[in-house]
């Protein structure tokens, strides 16, 4: 398009060979889709990133537009655009930074692919350490029908997380070992069942101030959430 409205970079640099050129698209300047119109969706469904989130037997969730449209799109656009000035500064020459929004999803998936490939993440939703397949990695609700978000991961969080929910000194003798997954589902279930019992707003208060990695889930005046 920019080339038609005679701005594209060919045109821009021959006219100041200093300049950084950044353009985005979403399936990239060639290839089967390059002309085809898309939305943050599709792009991270071809990738794979859509087919990762969500609960376990569940459909995937959609992570409104953020995964792709930002995170793969617009971050790394303005990633390559500050490399690209810092290295006219420093040369004289000027380039063209091309980010494509489904090369920047796939990219952000390099971590689960290489546990994929490694054996340590599972092919399906709901089912690991950071898809809310943990239980000690995941939301619960409250007393009041609100949230708290649970991110004990490393096994001194985990004791500051179990160590708040269950009282100081009380925490069950029998509780599951924290990676044992076949007992994660009791795990989950008394997690559950304690959070239930307080608001959203005395577990913040419990909370606050320690490393437990837990936080409340914001909500609107407008009801609970």
């Amino acid at each position: 398009m920019t080339e038609r409205l005679g701005v594209g970079p060919a045109d821009c640099l021959a006219r100041n060979p200093a300049l950084v050129y950044g353009r985005m698209t979403g399936w990239g300047q060639d290839g089967p889709l390059a002309a085809s119109a898309g939305h943050d969706i599709a792009y991270i469904a071809v990738t794979g990133a859509l087919h990762a989130i969500g609960r376990a037997g569940g459909p995937p969730q959609v992570p409104v537009n953020y995964l792709g449209d930002f995170g793969g799109g617009s971050m790394f656009l303005a990633l390559g655009l500050v490399a690209g000035v810092l290295s006219a500064r420093a040369t004289g020459r000027g380039r063209v930074v091309d980010a494509a929004i489904v090369d920047g999803a796939a990219v952000l998936q390099a971590m689960t692919y290489g546990l994929l490939a490694d054996g340590r993440w599972a092919d399906e939703r709901g089912a690991n350490l950071l898809d809310t397949g943990a239980p000690f990695y995941d939301v619960y609700q409250t007393a009041d029908g609100r949230h708290m978000a649970v991110g004990a991961l490393e096994p001194q969080f985990y004791a500051a997380f179990t160590g708040v929910l269950f009282a100081p000194g009380a925490v069950p003798a029998d509780l599951p070992a924290q990676h044992d997954r076949a007992r994660w589902p009791e795990l989950r279930a008394g997690f559950a069942a304690r959070f239930a019992q307080r608001s959203q707003e005395e577990w913040t208060s419990a909370f606050s101030g320690t490393d437990a990695c837990v936080a409340p889930r914001p909500y609107h005046d407008r009801g609970p959430g």
